[in-house]
């Protein structure tokens, strides 16, 4: 994860430029740190696998099988990237990154916050003056998400990834990794720690950044009802990330007698 942090602008224009053409396959490069887009129309592009994982990573491209598509964030991040306007570009594009926890200490995930549903719920205020998801609530979101995205990408384009960054395939077979394996098993725990009546919500917004409207839409759900389910969601999903402190009790011995119950010592 902190690696995502030094993806070259360039390389990420350079693979969307690609993926605008038409959706591809993903195929083993020679090299063990790189993939092949194949395009029976545009020929072939051979890609870092950390670019494409922060490309998914961030919601610019859809991992689906052992294809790969652009996103239509992915299509408005390359718009954006082609003028020559800084000013225009700072003013739609507004990145952050956030610490997130992770089995091996915290890291740090680079968000784009122009582009997520709950980036905006955060930054917008409710009458109170108060933001209408707080940051731990957003982070919970956030965490889903990085999970979702890494469990879905490894297998779907065909590789055993391991730490190296390294693919092997046994007996024809495709392997999928530890990490991605370990990826999903923490969203199958989250999900069934909020239950099913939150958790459609939670992979709408969060994994595939629907906004609340369109959920409402698809749900057929009251207006500005899926903003308090989200609410809900987000808070029970925060509590199992970060369960409470049990709170220690401190032991107390009650006893009761009668008046000379205790014996004298002479």
């Amino acid at each position: 994860m902190n690696g995502h942090s030094t993806i070259d602008q360039a390389m990420i224009a350079r693979l969307l430029r690609f993926l605008a053409k038409g959706s591809v396959q993903l195929a083993e490069a020679a090299a063990p740190e790189k993939l092949t887009l194949e395009s029976a129309a545009y020929g072939v592009l051979s890609v870092k696998r950390d670019v494409i994982a922060h490309a998914a990573m961030t919601g610019l491209v859809v991992p689906c099988k052992s294809e790969l598509k652009i996103s239509d964030a992915g299509k408005a991040w390359l718009l954006r990237s082609a003028t020559d306007v800084d000013a225009f570009a700072s003013q739609h594009r507004n990145e952050a990154f956030i610490t997130l926890p992770d089995e091996h200490g915290p890291s740090k995930v680079r968000t784009n916050e122009a582009e997520s549903p709950l980036a905006n719920l955060r930054k917008r205020k409710d009458g109170t003056g108060r933001p209408l998801i707080n940051e731990a609530a957003f982070k919970a979101g956030e965490q889903l998400r990085r999970d979702f995205t890494l469990g879905n990408l490894m297998p779907s384009i065909s590789v055993n990834w391991d730490v190296t960054g390294s693919g092997s395939r046994s007996n024809g077979v495709l392997e999928i990794t530890e990490a991605a394996l370990a990826a999903r098993q923490r969203v199958e725990r989250a999900l069934n720690a909020v239950g099913p009546e939150l958790a459609g919500v939670l992979v709408d917004v969060c994994c595939f950044l629907k906004g609340l409207e369109i959920v409402e839409r698809e749900r057929q759900w009251p207006v500005r009802s899926a903003k308090l389910i989200l609410k809900t969601a987000l808070a029970v999903l925060d509590r199992h990330y970060n369960p409470p402190a049990p709170t220690r009790r401190t032991s107390s011995i009650i006893h009761w007698g009668t008046e000379g119950y205790r014996p004298s010592i002479s």
